[in-house]
């Protein structure tokens, strides 16, 4: 089974919303989910790699690092089928294309809602 973990940040409703709806499949492993703002030292530790968390989710699967559209692909790819929103993601993000092009609006998306919602980014 793969380590799997995503770095997201929890007080986008957007960013929480779709990590509880996700599920990954059972044979590939366990989902973490790591809320980046209360990890200080991880986000200087991206940052250190040129990752900023307010621009990209970052995946990591045992040794490797995915961001931004790589990882939500990636996610799709380890994601079941079960119910609509999984089959929807599954069928959106497999393509890395359409990962590649949906990506930046839904970063636009975050930023948009965490200004309407006067919450802060997380590396300012």
């Amino acid at each position: 089974m793969a380590l799997i973990q995503l770095i997201y940040d929890r007080s986008c409703p957007a960013c929480e919303h779709y990590t509880h709806l996700l599920r990954i499949r059972e044979d590939v492993g366990q989902l973490e989910l790591i809320n980046a703002r209360e990890h200080p030292e991880l986000l200087r530790s991206l940052q250190q790699q040129g990752i900023n968390i307010d621009n990209e989710m970052v995946l990591r699967l045992d040794e490797q690092q995915y961001t931004g559209a790589q990882a939500l692909h990636m996610l799709a790819l380890l994601g079941s089928q079960s119910g609509i929103f999984n089959r929807l993601n599954h069928w959106l993000f497999r393509s890395p294309l359409r990962a590649r092009l949906s990506y930046p609006l839904m970063r636009s998306g975050r930023k948009l809602l965490l200004l309407l919602l006067r919450r802060k980014r997380i590396q300012g």
